[in-house]
């Protein structure tokens, strides 16, 4: 099977690298792990993204979906494990078949950072989860905590305060970077209270979580009864497999020029599985033109 484009991963970036190699009359196939739009579906509202306020993660990504299958982008719902690089083309592999490409896109974002705390792959389900949206209903009227300092952290924290009785938002740090409006909004809050230089330090509980020990910088050490504890400590990017044909930093981001260019002719990275400075949705999505569109200048000047 060979296509001018292969992109892995069903992304924003990923789905607008298709809008945008499509749009340029290109064969294009996405191949997904799991399921179209990445991690922006769990996002209750998106507020930040240019003309598209206060729109679902969901719906965002039902829209970009939608767009880019209009184009004629082929969708195949399963992993990438390897990209070889056979010189004229390259061969993108799944479990079950090869794929060719003229080109590839790397798209795959990011997965979930973990607590790192005893007992949390446990307790995962039982009251520990990595989805505020998707779980958050489950604790009507009930206390939780948030773990995190991130901005998605925050947006977790106003979002279930809507939802439980109380919000615990536990960050190590003595302050948070980069999301003062959603900071300003949380402390409006009757029904948060925020733990600075604070760690999560074990979780209670027989079957499911029912406690959770906070200690402090100071050494001070209490507990505090939380039937879920929603973990927002950030993201791992997921290149491991492709590190063969790409570059990594030291935290296992992929190195790549303004184009979006890695170390490997014909070979490109988009989104937030890239180094870089800011990681928000409207920068994966020109992550994936870019890529698209030095993968679209590639291919026809090979055809020249």
């Amino acid at each position: 099977m060979n296509y001018d484009v292969v992109i892995i991963g069903a992304g924003p970036a990923g789905m607008t690298a298709a809008v945008y190699a499509r749009r340029a009359n290109k064969t294009v196939l996405l191949l997904e792990a799991a399921s179209f739009g990445g991690q922006i579906v769990n996002a209750h509202s998106i507020e930040n993204y240019p003309t598209a306020p206060h729109i679902s993660g969901f719906d965002f990504a039902m829209r970009l979906y939608e767009q880019a299958t209009a184009l004629g982008a082929e969708f195949v719902f399963e992993k990438a494990v390897s990209i070889e690089d056979k010189g004229e083309y390259k061969q993108v592999n799944t479990p079950s078949a090869s794929y060719h490409a003229g080109t590839v896109i790397i798209a795959t974002g990011s997965d979930k950072r973990k607590l790192g705390v005893a007992r949390e792959d446990e307790l995962l389900g039982k009251g520990v989860s990595y989805c505020a949206t998707c779980d958050g209903a489950f604790f009507r009227g009930k206390t939780v905590a948030v773990a995190g300092g991130t901005r998605v952290a925050l947006e977790d924290a106003l979002y279930l305060a809507d939802v439980v009785e109380k919000v615990y938002l536990v960050h190590k740090l003595n302050s948070f970077r980069g999301a003062e409006a959603e900071y300003e909004r949380l402390k409006e809050r009757e029904n948060v209270e925020i733990l600075l230089n604070s760690d999560i330090t074990a979780l209670k509980g027989e079957n499911a979580l029912e406690a959770i020990e906070i200690t402090a910088k100071d050494g001070s050490v209490r507990d505090i009864s939380a039937s879920g504890l929603f973990v927002a400590v950030g993201r791992v990017p997921e290149n491991q497999n492709f590190s063969s044909v790409i570059d990594l930093d030291d935290k296992g981001y992929a190195v790549a020029g303004e184009d979006c260019l890695t170390k490997t002719e014909g070979i490109y990275v988009a989104g937030d599985n890239r180094v870089k400075e800011v990681r928000q949705l409207v920068t994966a999505a020109a992550d994936g033109a870019v890529a698209a569109m030095a993968a679209v200048k590639y291919l026809n000047e090979k055809k020249a």
